[in-house]
């Protein structure tokens, strides 16, 4: 497995762990997601000071700062579904690979297919297909913005 997608799991796994421990599941704080994210990285025996952890840090930190601007995008292409329904599994994926697309330069396809396959490990079966209707969609919307 690769770096970048073991920091993606381990990224989940602390949004995962902190939707269970927070009453709404919106509200991610900094100090609590690096906190939560070392206790995962010992017990997954990953170095904190490795490059898996960093990627991992780098996302929770990038969300941090853009919550509501990556929940926006994927509310607004979430249709038919209520955001606050979603499962936390399904929409921290989400989270993570909207995140990337607004704010890397990694490609959206791979960011896409890491999603695909990482929900494939995580979620349930119809999981995938519901997640990359949405990623595909927002992608499409970034790629019109950025032509425009």
């Amino acid at each position: 497995m690769g770096i970048r997608r073991k920091g993606r799991e381990i990224a989940l796994q602390t949004l995962y762990s902190l939707d269970l421990l927070s009453e709404n599941g919106e509200d991610i704080d900094i100090g609590e997601s690096i906190k939560k994210l070392e206790e995962i990285a010992l017990e997954e025996e990953i170095n904190t000071t490795g490059k898996i952890f960093r990627f991992a840090e780098q996302i929770l930190n990038n969300l941090v700062d853009n919550l509501e601007i990556v929940d926006e995008k994927i509310k607004k292409h979430s249709l038919n579904w209520s955001f606050e329904k979603i499962a936390s599994l399904d929409k921290n994926i989400m989270r993570i690979a909207t995140g990337e697309m607004l704010f890397s330069d990694v490609a959206h396809p791979v960011i896409m297919d890491e999603a695909i396959e990482i929900a494939k490990k995580y979620c349930s079966e119809s999981s995938g297909k519901f997640i990359n209707g949405i990623l595909n969609a927002i992608s499409q919307e970034i790629k019109s913005g950025e032509k425009g």
